[in-house]
């Protein structure tokens, strides 16, 4: 990695916590480029504008995001066990800090309609990656009796990304997991067969 990639990755990093801190339009390229160590003037040099960084940053994030959750449908067992793996590493990463302090989407959610379009789009585009990722192992489940066959893959997927997404907001407002463990309890019922 060329010094010019780490220093850009390095401005990624640093963005992705403030922004976390404080949402994409409180956060100033001075203040961004200080918080780097980055001469000022410079950013224009690793991004052609602000949005372009806030994409960068999505791309980023996403490719993360994306990355965690094939490695944790990939474990062994039947869908049902992957896809509940996959939720208590949200309570899991809830313990050790907070999904919602660290999730870019439940971060950016409320900003999102404000953002510029392109901004909008990726995030829209990283949900829908996701969560076709959700419904192919709903739909797993739903073919090998693991998970209930009642609803549709990508309806249920849906559903539970957004009683997720909402959990971890009311986490971060309470400051309490609990929201996060009411999700999980709901979500171990509606992927449970009925004998």
């Amino acid at each position: 990695m060329t010094k010019g990639e780490q220093t850009r990755r390095h401005l990624l990093d640093v963005g992705r916590q403030q922004v976390l801190q404080k949402g994409y339009g409180g956060v100033g390229l001075k203040e961004l480029l200080e918080a780097g160590g980055v001469p000022k003037g410079s950013f224009y040099h690793y991004f052609a504008s602000k949005e372009a960084f806030g994409c960068a940053l999505l791309d980023d994030y996403f490719e993360e995001y994306e990355a965690r959750l094939d490695r944790l449908l990939a474990q062994e067992g039947n869908a049902r066990t992957r896809l509940m793996r996959f939720w208590q590493a949200w309570l899991d990463t809830s313990a050790q800090g907070g999904l919602a302090n660290h999730c870019l989407v439940v971060k950016l959610g409320a900003e999102i309609a404000d953002l510029p379009g392109d901004l909008r789009r990726l995030t829209d585009q990283g949900a829908a990656r996701l969560l076709g990722r959700v419904g192919a192992a709903v739909a797993e489940g739903q073919a090998e009796g693991s998970v209930p066959a009642g609803t549709p893959p990508g309806t249920l997927a849906q559903a539970l990304y957004s009683m997720w997404l909402g959990a971890a907001v009311l986490s971060k407002v309470q400051k309490s997991p609990q929201p996060l463990q009411d999700a999980l309890v709901v979500t171990a019922q509606l992927l449970t067969p009925t004998a």
